[in-house]
């Protein structure tokens, strides 16, 4: 992997705000739900594909 030298005169560090408690509350809902969201697709899956095979 290649080290991507900065150019004079430009700073790639990107400072955002930092995120208050109601928006942090709201990020880790939203990644809580998908990852529900994606244990249950798997299993749905998998119940299918071992219906189709019996």
């Amino acid at each position: 992997m290649a080290h991507i030298k900065e150019p004079k005169g430009i700073d790639f560090l990107i400072k955002s705000p930092p995120l208050t408690d109601k928006k942090r509350k709201e990020i880790s809902e939203l990644i809580h739900k998908m990852k529900n969201n994606i244990k249950t697709t798997r299993t749905r899956k998998r119940n299918t594909l071992t219906e189709l095979v019996e």
